[in-house]
């Protein structure tokens, strides 16, 4: 998976993003990223739910995100999603957030990695997962 066929999750402002003046909650921008990778998951036949009774499961490792410009109440937003590099215990995503202009309101770089929810040790990502992200 690459920028030139990332994966796409459309994504309405609601009130309950916004702020006092009307502007997305910065924490919500990971909210939207969240969803969306949970989305691409999804869009390969990989519940995270089974991935957990599988004792397999995804944490947020690191993020590097830069908020460029304001998303606002009851804007139509894109989330593009993409795998930026992955190894054997975690996978790097870039993802934007982009308007119906194509303008990139918010980018970041969030690092998954995958471990044992009972240990919270790393372990291998299943199968089935990487060879579906390096298609």
């Amino acid at each position: 998976m690459t920028e030139d066929n990332a994966f796409e999750w459309p994504i309405t402002v609601y009130y309950e993003d916004t702020d006092v003046g009307g502007l997305v909650y910065h924490a919500n921008y990971i909210k939207f990223f969240e969803r969306a990778r949970t989305e691409l998951f999804r869009s390969l036949g990989v519940s995270l739910n089974d991935l957990f009774t599988e004792k397999a499961s995804f944490v947020v490792r690191h993020i590097d995100i830069d908020y460029l410009k304001g998303a606002q109440l009851d804007d139509q937003l894109t989330v593009r999603t993409w795998v930026n590099n992955s190894r054997r215990v975690a996978i790097e995503f870039c993802q934007v957030l982009v308007n119906n202009e194509g303008q990139i309101l918010c980018k970041a770089l969030i690092t998954v990695a995958c471990v044992h929810p009972d240990t919270l040790k790393p372990i291998k990502i299943p199968e089935k997962i990487m060879s579906e992200i390096s298609k």
